[in-house]
């Protein structure tokens, strides 16, 4: 007769801060990220990869890794829907950075764009402008492009 020997349960908390800003720096170190850059739809009949190849991902980047830290409902492909899914979600505006909040930047040449805040006037968003790679730059991109929204989770206060 074999026995058996249920494992131990063990009761953890994620720290939602500490792995997101973790996951967001991890994702812009040590070369190119592809994880971004394509989703394929048929629409018409017609297969279309709709990031094209990372030039349109920044509502993925964003959504994809606050999916896996259960911060949001759904992945999402577009701006409008992550932000939806943010409010919904329990993300809360502030008018203050702080590290690991989601900017919404103003549109520019018929773009939308979001991203994260690290800290020290440095945020993290998937570029849409050349690489189509998550990249770290000044949080206004160097005074020309504006923040208009700042979304912070109270899940992300510290757990200390």
């Amino acid at each position: 007769m074999i026995e058996i020997y249920p494992l131990p349960a063990h009761h953890i908390k994620i720290n939602k801060l500490k792995s997101l800003l973790a996951i967001v720096e991890n994702s812009v170190k040590g070369g190119d990220n592809y994880l971004f850059r394509n989703l394929y739809v048929e629409e018409d009949g017609k297969e279309t990869d709709i990031l094209k190849n990372g030039q349109n991902s920044y509502a993925a980047f964003v959504s994809w890794i606050l999916l896996a830290l259960e911060l949001i409902e759904h992945p999402h492909a577009t701006v409008d829907g992550a932000e939806k899914d943010l409010i919904a979600s329990g993300w809360q505006e502030i008018q203050e950075l702080k590290a690991g909040a989601v900017l919404r930047w103003e549109r520019q040449e018929g773009h939308q764009h979001i991203g994260f805040y690290i800290g020290n006037d440095e945020a993290v968003s998937n570029s849409s402008k050349g690489t189509g790679f998550p990249w770290r730059h000044h949080v206004t991109y160097n005074n020309t492009r504006k923040v208009e929204k700042i979304y912070w989770h109270p899940a992300l206060e510290d757990l200390n």
